[in-house]
């Protein structure tokens, strides 16, 4: 078993409002994406080995113009999240498409991963200083509570998430004295605003503002393994009380998921701040920016023009 912890790579999504697989189309000159950016932060920070998650449909682009390069610098392991790798006794609705949501996706991984690991969005760009800070927790995890699993999250100011270009969904932090996880709040649809920003809950007809700094979540986690023993009760539990609600839509997340487990008592999440600006590629017109932000990040001296050669 690897000593040092392993990348998992969320990416299974559609990208609906996106259009188009977007982990894979290029944000520099030389072809790179902003998932070999964040494989190439994590490399260097500590971690051992990679594991892709997507669809089978998408193994071949993803082999050609991502992994086989990643490959040369570390072991990657592509792990496949199906639509048909469900509990025994369940009838997939007519019409289902979208993937089971993040929580399932990780569970997908459970015979590929025995070691601790983190958990990023594949079109997320999460900075240089947030894979040191996962690496040194993992490889001395401190639960609040004997007896929890010890988990951790980073957190990102509010301020630093936001685009022009539209309104954003954000897990939004509440936490203990001490720095522990006590609550996510999911809001849905976040906006920049003049001054700062403001959020909605019924779809418009009212507002509220919001703190800018504001601890949110981007779905940077990292785990022990035996929380999959824990996401397969969440997946039964899905199935059997969740998915007949929104047969089509309806998903199991990490956030709500990892949220139960912190109130069962079952793990604690020590919440590691970043004063990084994340960015990624929510919408078309968030590229432009994307791509001018790498450029000043290779300018400065923290990324090579090629970063496998």
């Amino acid at each position: 078993m690897s000593t040092k912890p392993t990348l998992v790579i969320l990416a299974a999504g559609m990208g609906s409002r996106y259009g188009g697989l977007k982990q894979i189309d290029p944000i520099d000159a030389a072809g790179h994406k902003i998932i070999d950016f964040s494989i190439y932060d994590a490399l260097r920070a500590g971690f051992g080995k990679v594991v892709f998650i997507i669809k089978k449909e998408h193994e071949a682009d993803f082999r050609s113009v991502i992994g086989d390069a990643v490959s040369r610098k570390t072991e990657v392991e592509y792990v496949f999240q199906e639509m048909t790798k469900i509990p025994a006794g369940v009838t997939i609705p007519a019409d289902r498409v979208k993937p089971w949501g993040t929580a399932h996706a990780i569970l997908c991984c459970k015979d590929v991963v025995k070691e601790p690991f983190a958990v990023i969005n594949a079109d997320d760009y999460y900075g240089v200083s947030a894979y040191k800070t996962l690496v040194d927790f993992l490889a001395a995890p401190q639960a609040q509570k004997e007896g929890q699993m010890p988990f951790c999250m980073v957190g990102y100011q509010l301020k630093n998430t936001l685009t022009e270009n539209g309104s954003v969904a954000r897990g939004c932090c509440r936490m203990n004295d001490a720095g522990y996880l006590t609550e996510i709040e999911e809001l849905t649809k976040i906006e920049k605003t003049a001054d700062g920003a403001r959020y909605t809950q019924d779809d418009g007809a009212s507002w509220q503002d919001i703190p800018v700094d504001s601890l949110v979540s981007m779905n940077m986690w990292g785990f022990q393994p035996e929380i999959f023993a824990e996401l397969e009760k969440s997946v039964q539990r899905f199935f059997d009380e969740e998915l007949a609600k929104n047969p089509l839509k309806g998903e199991c997340f990490i956030p709500i998921e990892v949220g139960r487990m912190v109130k069962e008592d079952k793990a604690s999440v020590k919440v590691l701040s970043s004063q990084d600006k994340w960015f990624g590629v929510t919408y078309k017109e968030d590229k432009p920016f994307v791509m001018e932000s790498i450029q000043k990040l290779k300018d400065q001296g923290v990324y090579p023009e090629k970063l496998w050669d």
